[in-house]
């Protein structure tokens, strides 16, 4: 069994009873500890953490295809131990996934996941191109010990409409993840205006937006990728 907590919130720390295999970014371990000699082990995924050599082979495919391709390694547990990971000094963000519960996130955002998520790549949206394309990384939770780790350039934001059922609007480029039941994707809305075509734009033409009725937590970075989002011809 895994369980995910932060240390000094720029630090992941994967304590592990029995034996276990965690997903993580390659190259984000720094430290371990565990009794009677070391007894993890890394493994770099060539494909992707996808069940079957099909699966996964396909799921390489489409990551290099869409930008969410992130080199990914296997840390396989044989026994109890507490191990540590970063990534350059980033913010790192626990969520723990209810069972059908899933979180859509950044490929560049994702630290580490449990073997109780099932991974895939699914597309967002039609007519835009972002930095990273028109892709997202889709988590969901298929067990109790659905843990995800996601990071952030500097302390994350998190807004949420559930229970109050309030619009959202944020800037594409300032989102880490959003979560809920289902793919409760946003809708992609352009303000694109004679301006637009002569460079006297206010900077905020693109946005994700949800509505009212559909549930979501969003969590953003207080910064913004560059890049951002240009229209797409059809």
């Amino acid at each position: 069994m895994l369980t995910f907590e932060t240390i000094n919130e720029l630090t992941l720390k994967v304590t592990c009873r029995g034996s276990d295999t965690l997903i993580a970014k390659a190259g984000a371990f720094i430290a371990g500890e565990s009794q009677h000699g070391k007894n993890y082990r890394f493994e770099k995924l060539l494909l992707g953490p996808q069940t079957g050599f099909a699966q996964a082979a396909l799921g390489s495919l489409i990551r290099r295809a869409t930008g969410e391709n992130i080199p990914l390694m296997k840390v396989m547990f044989s026994g109890d131990s507490v191990t540590y990971y970063a990534s350059y000094g980033r913010h790192v963000v626990i969520y723990h996934l209810e069972p059908g519960e899933s979180i859509s996130v950044e490929s560049e955002n994702l630290l580490a996941f449990t073997q109780d998520c099932d991974y895939t790549v699914r597309f967002i949206g039609v007519g835009i191109l972002s930095q990273k394309g028109l892709a997202t990384t889709f988590i969901t939770g298929r067990g109790r010990d659905a843990y995800v780790a996601v990071l952030s350039d500097g302390n994350p934001i998190v807004i949420s409409n559930v229970g109050t059922q309030n619009a959202i609007s944020v800037d594409p480029d300032a989102v880490i993840c959003w979560i809920g039941n289902g793919a409760c994707d946003p809708q992609v809305k352009v303000d694109v205006n004679w301006k637009t075509f002569i460079g006297q734009t206010s900077g905020e033409s693109y946005a994700f937006e949800w509505s009212p009725g559909q549930p979501v937590t969003v969590i953003l970075q207080p910064s913004e990728r560059s890049g951002g989002i240009r229209v797409g011809i059809d």
